[in-house]
């Protein structure tokens, strides 16, 4: 019976949406309205690697630790330290609109209670309990939107193709049957997440061992949708997903896309490692930060809680120094768009959604004046966020005969700069307007 319920559910959706793809069509600006003002988010690798604290599910798929060996995490699963509503208290400390957790890696142990097979913290780890439930509810009583990581991979599933490149490894073409009874297993695991906790965010990973095809993707796409149609998708479902997801690496120019996010780590591990304390600095990360939303994106900073479910101090600080400077600084962060391009100031900026407000961030001990080039709008005022210091404009190099604008210098106040990161805001006279010719000696 429960079978048949999920191809029900499957198909029922799949009925009732055309197929989509990224390359046909984007959603619809209201949908991914919220997420492109949220701009930062927490992601959260959580699972039984971080009990031996070894790399999630690669650590077996690389042959680093065996299979067998890396399953018996599963006897040291405790969560004894787990406090869920702590951890929405810290997220909701640092400034983020929305968080993403692994209710599943590629080693198949899921957090939730699922029914479609034993493989669970509730029936196979001494945690012996749903993890992901209410995690879910404190971060909707904190008024943060949820997400769900997914992967479409499940190495330790009897019917999916298998992790090592040996004879059991098979094809979808080669066994059709079985292949099929793994999409069943899938799907099933993906109504039953749907239907319990209505996700804001679908965070998938894995769709490169299969075709959108193999995959059924678009039927995917269509079941989650009939169940929550305002939920949105990221990129990694095979070309069915909302926007795209850049991983660990900042993009050098502005992607070309309304919408996108870069997801990092705090260290060089997703996942809890003791070893790895090559830990970014507050700046660094904030630098980051800054960079991503100056181009239109958002960052998905990652945390990997022990074993226990306790999150390491050095990962709870970093977010407590986000806090600080995203309070400071909000106005020019969230429900913002992409700044200024590249060439008329040296660093990210960021635009109101009126146009009307422009913010420059600076590196917080930057010494003399501050230029800007090419703007043609009037400045009525300049000012230092978090402390609200004015700052006097001086335009020079205008020449009354032409249109090109002069250049404007801001000589900020040393004691007005914040340690880390300052931002200058400019409330413009009419909307962002910019020269972005070469200069000519004559330029009506």
């Amino acid at each position: 019976m429960k079978m048949k319920n999920n191809i029900a559910w499957f198909l029922a959706a799949l009925l009732c949406f055309p197929l989509w793809s990224v390359a046909q069509q984007q959603p619809s600006g209201s949908k991914m309205e919220w997420f492109k003002n949220a701009k930062l988010g927490i992601f959260i690798h959580w699972g039984i690697y971080a009990v031996d604290g070894i790399s999630e599910s690669w650590s077996f798929h690389n042959g680093t630790i065996t299979y067998d060996d890396y399953m018996k995490q599963l006897q040291g699963f405790g969560a004894q330290a787990y406090q869920p509503q702590q951890w929405a208290e810290l997220i909701k400390q640092s400034g983020a609109r929305y968080a993403v957790i692994t209710a599943k890696h590629h080693d198949g142990v899921a957090l939730w209670d699922t029914r479609m097979n034993e493989l669970s913290t509730v029936r196979s780890t001494p945690a012996a309990r749903d993890l992901l439930t209410p995690f879910i509810e404190a971060l909707r009583q904190h008024e943060i939107k949820a997400g769900i990581y997914f992967s479409l991979i499940d190495w330790s599933h009897p019917d999916y193709p298998g992790f090592l490149r040996d004879s059991s490894r098979y094809t979808a073409d080669d066994d059709s049957l079985k292949w099929a009874a793994y999409l069943r297993f899938m799907r099933g695991q993906l109504q039953e997440l749907s239907q319990a906790y209505h996700p804001e965010l679908w965070w998938f990973d894995g769709d490169w061992e299969h075709s959108a095809e193999e995959w059924e993707a678009a039927g995917i796409r269509a079941a989650l949708l009939s169940d929550n149609p305002g939920a949105i998708i990221n990129g990694r479902l095979a070309g069915y997903g909302d926007y795209s997801t850049p991983e660990q690496h900042l993009p050098i120019a502005s992607p070309d896309l309304p919408v996108w996010e870069m997801c990092m780590t705090m260290n060089d591990s997703w996942g809890y490692q003791p070893n790895d304390t090559n830990y970014k600095t507050a700046s660094e990360i904030i630098h980051i930060f800054a960079d991503v939303i100056g181009k239109g994106g958002n960052l998905l900073l990652d945390i990997g809680p022990r074993a226990d479910g306790s999150i390491p101090e050095e990962q709870k600080q970093l977010l407590h120094e986000m806090g600080r400077w995203t309070n400071a600084n909000h106005e020019a962060i969230f429900n913002t768009r992409a700044g200024m391009p590249a060439g008329h100031f040296y660093g990210p900026t960021t635009l109101s959604a009126d146009s009307l407000h422009l913010y420059l961030f600076l590196s917080g001990q930057q010494k003399g004046p501050v230029m800007i080039k090419g703007l043609k709008n009037h400045i009525v005022d300049a000012s230092i966020l978090g402390s609200g210091q004015s700052v006097e404009p001086r335009e020079v190099s205008k020449i009354s005969w032409s249109k090109v604008p002069g250049l404007i210098f801001l000589q900020l106040p040393d004691a007005a700069l914040d340690p880390v990161m300052t931002v200058v805001k400019l409330t413009l006279g009419s909307p962002l307007s910019l020269y972005r010719g070469q200069g000519h000696f004559y330029e009506d």
